[in-house]
């Protein structure tokens, strides 16, 4: 006869030591709703407890302790004087353990789906999570119809923890109740309440749509945290569900509580997310300014747009109600199902669901508080439109700097592929550097939310940062900063993506003027700030053949570096360092001891940047201008929209809307308009350029102008070559 697996054997006893709670806990009183206060007791009286097990059964002690053992919490108990005394379908999977059995397909039927009511009288038991099925589950689906699969073990977790409802129940209920007008009251709309505890919601953001996300807006997504610190279980013990706080001060000094886990705060976040003036404050504390800050506007959209005062709480179903005697507070007599707000307009109900889901996900400010930043920034946005008096936003910030701006274009554009390609993951997804600098190459990545820790640090505990003494330039030049390995960390991206060589081996052998089919626009790429530094060693700026060029930018001692004049981590220029020199705090000021008025404007008094400024309105008429009469096609320039020159199909000289798209882009490239339009670019694209090396900056400019000078009228008498 064949032995029973162990894993069959482990079952067995599970299933012996349940029969042995639900006969304990089918004797447990009736609990009052709301959420459990007190420490979780498994059964109303010792006598009726089942003998400690815990030589026996492992984390038996923790899990007694347990929020998901504590047979007398509504969650387990607000059916129980239902007729007949039973779980709805639509609650069992997470709110009895026959539920959940169900819906996993550990009873044998299909997965994904409760088919019945369950009993009451169970709770989260070893037999819900460990069992053949939930071995097998690595995919969670949400309420918004995303998917998530390949998580291992947290599935588990987020079976249940991913909340109700979603943009989606949201969309629908006010398209059911016939909402055509976003600030009409309808009598047919009740509050959509997101559930609790939706912790899979703030962790991964966008890619489940747990918020309700406005049009035109984009989201951050998944939350990454250091190597090793990526999942629930991770982070919380998974039978006492406690946070390992002993996990999370090895590297946030002084997180030795739950409570003073609120007070982290990192390097990446160096905005004032709730305008309040306080950026050293932890992030617990911008999402819950913000909160307060939504709830204002909350109370006062209700009161001059609904016409009908609001108040939340917390604790009693479904929260929000009408504020009877218009004090502001939710008093007692209030907080009653009978008063709940029945003035709903659509602008109201998406604005109150991103404040409920900001409110049942206590951790949300851990588990994906950039996430939860944004609903409540745009909710505020939102009402702010139709109030007398809009909440003030003007200090505060929805997105973090570049670097972490995950809901970017630099870091979401890919996320309809489902890929970043290997030669654009070293620069736009977290791991990209960190694989190149070991490699010397990259291979296809998964988008990632912004750049970590770990893409500058190869240590996330002492923070040191990778060591590189010199980087390869598009021109196939190797340079860096002498003697400062760690600085030449930005030079890996900020070097653009193309060069006075490969702009010349685009062009190579063709006529300057005639229109070449073969040819496309190159595109240097954004923010190339090494290679203009670098000026001619790098030729990241289409230099002319028989002129010379300014080498590198040499600024004083200390100031050298990008992150002599940057914040690593913020990317502010650091203007206390311009103005011991210059005496000015705006380095768009800055002009040296040169009187030669480079743009022929007749102001020689202007900082550089207003000389690079004028030079580059010159260039783009003359660009315009041999387009059409040359090229036989005008052209236009967006600086927001790839390929970023377009035909000009109206001849208005104006990028329209309806031109700016893929499919008119311009066409009628020659070598001769390909390199001035090359140069615009490279000026446009490096915003700091009149910094980083200004002059190299004008004498691309300059040259640019002569060299379509040949074919269409330009002034050139009164520009000066630097």
């Amino acid at each position: 006869m064949k032995q029973p697996s162990k894993i069959v054997l482990y079952i067995l006893g599970v299933l012996i030591l349940m029969a042995v709670l639900v006969g304990c806990q089918s004797q447990t009183p009736t609990a009052t709703a709301g959420e459990p206060t007190a420490v979780p007791q498994t059964c109303p009286t010792p006598e009726a407890c089942p003998p400690d097990l815990s030589g026996e059964i492992p984390f038996w002690q923790k899990w007694q302790a347990s929020g998901h053992a504590n047979a007398e919490a509504a969650a387990f108990t607000h059916w129980n004087t239902e007729e007949p005394p039973e779980i709805p379908a639509t609650c069992a999977k997470c709110h009895s353990s026959q539920g959940f059995l169900d819906y996993v397909g550990a009873d044998g039927s299909e997965a994904f789906k409760v088919d019945a009511n369950a009993p009451v009288g169970t709770v989260i038991t070893c037999n819900t999570c460990h069992n053949e099925a939930t071995l097998a589950l690595d995919t969670v689906k949400f309420p918004s119809g995303a998917e998530l699969t390949g998580l291992g073990r947290e599935a588990i977790c987020m079976t249940c923890h991913q909340g109700a409802a979603s943009k989606v129940q949201v969309d629908e209920a006010i398209q059911k109740a016939g909402a055509t007008d976003e600030d009409q009251v309808v009598g047919e709309l009740g509050f959509i309440n997101v559930h609790y505890y939706a912790a899979a919601i703030s962790r991964y953001g966008s890619q489940v749509k747990g918020g309700y996300e406005y049009e035109g807006k984009r989201y951050d997504v998944l939350f990454e945290h250091v190597a090793g610190m990526q999942t629930c279980t991770d982070c919380h013990d998974s039978h006492s569900l406690e946070v390992k706080v002993d996990t999370c001060s090895t590297c946030h000094e002084g997180a030795t509580s739950v409570e003073s886990l609120r007070d982290i705060r990192m390097a990446s976040s160096q905005v004032d997310y709730d305008g309040d003036g306080n950026v050293e404050e932890g992030i617990y504390y911008e999402v819950d300014g913000l909160r307060q800050m939504l709830y204002q506007a909350i109370q006062a959209y209700a009161s001059e747009v609904a016409g009908t005062p609001i108040v939340y709480s917390a604790e009693a179903y479904p929260y929000f109600f009408i504020d009877t005697n218009k004090n502001g507070q939710a008093d007692a007599d209030e907080t009653q199902y009978p008063n709940r707000y029945n003035a709903w307009t659509p602008r109201l109900e998406k604005a109150a669901f991103n404040y409920q889901v900001s409110m049942k996900d206590p951790g949300g400010y851990a588990h994906g508080a950039k996430y939860i930043i944004q609903l409540l920034y745009d909710s505020i946005e939102s009402l702010n439109e139709k109030l007398s008096q809009p909440v003030d936003l003007s200090k505060a910030h929805r997105n973090d700097p570049g670097h972490f701006a995950g809901s970017e274009e630099a870091f979401r554009h890919w996320d309809a592929e489902g890929k970043v390609p290997n030669t654009c993951v070293k620069c736009h997804t977290a791991e990209g550097l960190p694989q190149y600098l070991a490699e010397g190459t990259n291979i296809s990545m998964l988008p990632s939310n912004g750049l970590m820790c770990e893409t500058c640090h190869s240590s996330v505990t002492t923070f040191e940062r990778y060591q590189v003494e010199s980087v390869t330039f598009p021109s196939g030049a190797k340079l860096g900063f002498a003697d400062k390995a760690d600085a030449n960390l930005c030079l890996n991206c900020h070097q653009g993506r193309d060069s006075t060589v490969t702009v010349n081996r685009a062009i190579a052998g063709k006529d300057p003027d005639t229109v070449d089919e073969k040819l496309s626009f190159r595109n240097v790429h954004y923010f190339a700030a090494g290679a203009t530094l670098f000026g001619t060693e790098a030729k990241g700026i289409y230099e002319y053949a028989g002129k010379t060029y300014a080498g590198p930018f040499k600024h004083v001692q200390g100031v050298e570096t990008c992150t002599d004049c940057h914040d690593a981590h913020s990317l502010e220029v650091k203007t206390a360092s311009c103005q011991g020199c210059h005496q000015v705090d705006d380095p768009a000021k800055i002009r040296m001891t040169s009187k030669a008025d480079y743009d022929g404007d007749g102001d020689t008094q202007e900082g550089l940047k207003g000389e690079v400024e004028t030079m580059k309105e010159l260039l783009y008429a003359a660009i315009q201008a041999y387009a059409k009469d040359v090229a036989g096609k005008p052209i236009v320039y967006s600086p927001v929209a790839y390929p970023y020159f377009f035909v000009d199909t109206n001849a208005n000289g104006q990028a329209d809307a309806d031109e700016v798209n893929f499919q008119n882009r311009y066409n009628a490239w020659t070598p001769r308009l390909l390199t001035a339009a090359y140069n615009y670019q490279y000026a446009q694209k490096d915003p700091g350029g009149y910094v980083h090396n200004g002059v190299y900056v004008l004498q691309a400019l300059y040259d640019s102008l002569a060299d379509l000078g040949t074919k269409v009228k330009v002034d050139l008498t009164k520009l000066v070559r630097p």
